[in-house]
């Protein structure tokens, strides 16, 4: 009788989740990354393909490096410029008129999927090497269930932000927005039973004190008479609690997705993951006549926060109105859009840690640019709390880089031998 070949056990890695798994590639050699929600934010996958032999990435020159991180910075600080200008604007505001607010988050994420999903389509092309078929947005029928589902997630997650935004000020928003290894990590230890070193606690814990003193000395607001929020932080909290829970599964299912699925590209996922959300949120705009009038729509409030007439409508007669707000609107959506392709363009280019990096930067800039463009005042403790976060940050960034040169010095080694 033959004798059975012995599985090999399973072995349980440490994990190092988040940014430093960034080292670890598809069979293609290519970098499977996650990046979760319209803001670009980085997480490289969890692939365990690190035992098969890959090139080394050759990185490119200085001008594709400057004009990679420059596009990034330019697109994304608009961006989030746009955003807050949007969620604090009272357009129409005259000394007749107090104005009103674009209250319409769902219609503005569908505008920006749908030119993220385009941008990821043209991107796919072009990147495909010449002679090669272009790669499938839905490769197989069972990518598409996982697929729903980060669709689905990204679509909730956002109504639930902008949302927030109407209880907490902008820079709160951000530095909770930083805080997405907690709701990750969570999300890891609990469904995927997985294990992290004892740092990334620390830098949890780190983070999480930051933003609970930024919070407990908001006293100093932007200007009190043109307050952009209610004033109702533990609600806005809450919010934003609930999207970077769905900020959290979806970068889980991403995850999933990039291991399983191999190889399975970044543009395949931003072309099929903004398309897939731009049905789900369209779908809704135009159901949402009917579910205005329905007892759940009562209960959210959406006659009040969007009209009657439903969302589609609503936010198509606030643009005829104020026509001018079409440039902002449309502005974010391109800002979204082209601010991913640089980033996963830097992906494919050069290193994962230097795009982790520019990313750090570029929300400590946003907050900057957000504190000049729109008066925020800060106390001396909410300064601290800042501090809290980005230094949390930055020392999880540092030892993942540490880990990232370690790894591939042993790789070298390794292909030497």
């Amino acid at each position: 009788m033959a004798r059975a070949k012995q599985p090999t056990p399973v072995r349980r890695e440490v994990s190092s989740e988040y940014i430093s798994k960034a080292d670890r590639k598809s069979p293609t050699g290519e970098e499977a990354v996650v990046v979760s929600g319209a803001d670009g934010s980085v997480k490289p996958s969890s692939s365990s393909s690190s035992s098969l032999a890959v090139p080394m990435k050759k990185e490119a020159g200085v001008v594709t490096l400057l004009i990679d991180v420059a596009g990034i910075y330019i697109s994304f600080l608009t961006w989030a410029y746009l955003q807050e200008k949007l969620t604090t604007t009272n357009y129409g505001a005259s000394s007749f008129s107090k104005g009103e607010r674009f209250k319409f988050p769902v219609f503005l994420l569908t505008i920006q999927s749908l030119f993220a999903a385009l941008g990821g389509k043209l991107f796919t092309v072009l990147s495909t090497p010449k002679g090669q078929p272009v790669p499938a947005m839905i490769p197989s029928r069972a990518i598409l269930p996982p697929l729903l589902l980060v669709a689905f997630t990204n679509a909730l997650a956002a109504p639930f932000g902008y949302a927030a935004l109407g209880h907490i000020d902008y820079i709160t928003y951000i530095l909770a927005k930083s805080c997405k290894l907690l709701p990750v990590m969570f999300l890891h230890i609990t469904l995927f039973r997985k294990r992290y070193p004892l740092y990334k606690y620390l830098v949890v814990a780190a983070v999480t004190a930051g933003v609970a003193v930024f919070t407990l000395h908001s006293g100093s607001k932007k200007h009190k008479t043109s307050s952009s929020h209610s004033g109702q932080t533990s609600w806005g909290l809450l919010l934003l609690g609930i999207n970077l829970l769905f900020d959290g599964l979806t970068n889980s299912t991403q995850d999933y997705i990039f291991q399983t699925f191999q190889p399975y590209t970044g543009p395949q996922m931003m072309m099929a993951n903004n398309l897939l959300s731009s049905v789900i949120t369209g779908g809704y705009l135009v159901l949402s006549p009917w579910l205005v009038k329905t007892g759940l729509g009562e209960w959210f409030g959406m006659a009040q926060a969007t009209g009657s007439e439903g969302e589609l409508a609503g936010a198509l007669a606030f643009l005829a109105r104020h026509p001018e707000a079409w440039r902002d609107v449309l502005g974010f959506a391109v800002c979204g859009c082209v601010g991913q392709v640089f980033i996963f363009h830097t992906l494919s280019t050069f290193s994962s840690v230097l795009l982790v990096t520019v990313t750090v930067t570029r929300k400590m800039f946003t907050m900057i640019l957000s504190v000049v463009a729109f008066g925020h005042r800060l106390s001396q403790m909410q300064w601290l709390g800042v501090g809290l976060v980005f230094g949390g940050i930055g020392v999880e960034a540092g030892i993942a880089r540490r880990e990232k040169l370690a790894k591939e010095e042993a790789k070298r080694k390794a292909k030497a031998q």
